[in-house]
């Protein structure tokens, strides 16, 4: 079991409450998304076990949210910090969720969250709401380490890409799909595209490259 295995039960778990629930969103492991005015924003964190490296991680994303969530899995002879009233009270003052996850995938809910004095920070706040709201699907399982992050830009860069692949086109032939092309055709993040002359853009070997590894279909132009 690997932190990515607790993504899908912590993910259905939150969707029962209400939430759309995306992963690996501002570094963050799981993001929630209710839609209102304002919008209710949930993170939860992930590891293997409950310890200090949780507990500040969620420290550190308690500020961008409404509500934080502590997720990890259950130890199998009842000897983890779960079961330790200290850590539970530490949580417990802090306002934070514990989510326990069972090793055939269920989840146990250990503590609830609690509604505490507002305490965001406005600009991270809004830094998650518009990645989950821009990012296409959920492409990205929350506890992603040592690969790339599936974010909406990428998925624009790719988008832009895709059209490219059978010529070279202006930035305003792709932008009825893709509203971004002219910052990412020009920013050239990744490296994909290349301009051979003024105005035109087309894809390089690393584009092509991209695809193959992120296959997505051209959208309609």
């Amino acid at each position: 079991m690997t932190e990515t295995s607790l993504y899908k039960p912590v993910k259905r778990f939150l969707e029962g409450l209400g939430y759309l629930v995306k992963g690996e969103i501002g570094h963050c492991d799981v993001v929630g998304l209710r839609e209102g005015e304002p919008p209710v924003v949930v993170v939860c964190e992930l590891k293997m076990q409950f310890n200090m490296d949780l507990l500040l991680q969620a420290v550190d994303r308690a500020s961008a949210c409404d509500e934080v969530w502590l997720a990890a899995r259950m130890s199998k002879r009842g000897k983890g910090r779960e079961h330790d009233a200290r850590f539970r009270n530490l949580c417990r003052r802090l306002g934070f969720g514990l989510l326990g996850v069972t090793g055939a995938g269920g989840v146990e809910l250990l503590l609830s969250p609690a509604a505490l004095a507002p305490r965001r920070d406005p600009r991270k706040r809004s830094r998650l709401i518009e990645e989950h709201r821009r990012r296409r699907g959920d492409p990205a399982e929350g506890g992603m380490t040592r690969q790339p992050i599936m974010t909406a830009y990428r998925q624009e860069a790719l988008s832009c890409a895709a059209m490219l692949v059978d010529g070279p086109k202006r930035p305003r032939d792709l932008r009825p799909a893709n509203p971004n092309a002219q910052k990412i055709l020009h920013r050239n993040v990744y490296g994909w595209f290349v301009s051979p002359e003024r105005g035109i853009y087309d894809i390089t070997d690393a584009g092509r490259a991209a695809l193959l590894r992120w296959p997505v279909e051209a959208p309609a132009p």
